[in-house]
């Protein structure tokens, strides 16, 4: 089993930034892959960010790229997800994904463990 707690959400004016965490716990393997995805209202959760625990490798959306860095800290089980240049159409409840290793990173459905989320929301 995998415990995932994400903290760091809150409100925020366009242009801001926002630094989410997650917190991991529970069997290694199960966490090769850590990802975020997040959910507006009324749409299907999509991708965000991943990156590989052992190795460091990062995978982005390109509606983020250049905007979001995701980062860990092994010492920590920690993953984090800095949020620059915020824009409205950002505001999600934003969820801490975790999964072995393997391909479909950015597939929601290929990731066995969830965080409850936490609510991120960008104003004009």
């Amino acid at each position: 089993q995998v415990q995932l707690v994400e903290s760091g959400g809150g409100l925020v004016q366009a242009g801001d930034s926002l630094r989410l965490s997650c917190a991991a716990s529970g069997r290694t393997s199960s966490r090769e892959v850590m990802g975020w995805f997040r959910q507006a209202p009324g749409k299907e959760r999509e991708f965000v960010a991943a990156i590989s625990v052992s190795g460091g490798t990062t995978w982005y959306a390109d509606s983020v790229r250049g905007r979001f860095t995701i980062s860990k800290d092994n010492t920590k089980n920690t993953v984090y997800l800095q949020m620059n240049s915020l824009k409205p159409e950002d505001t999600a409840v934003y969820y801490c994904g975790a999964r072995g290793a393997g391909m479909n990173i950015g597939a929601s459905y290929s990731y066995d463990y969830w965080g409850q989320g936490t609510q991120v929301t960008v104003s004009s």
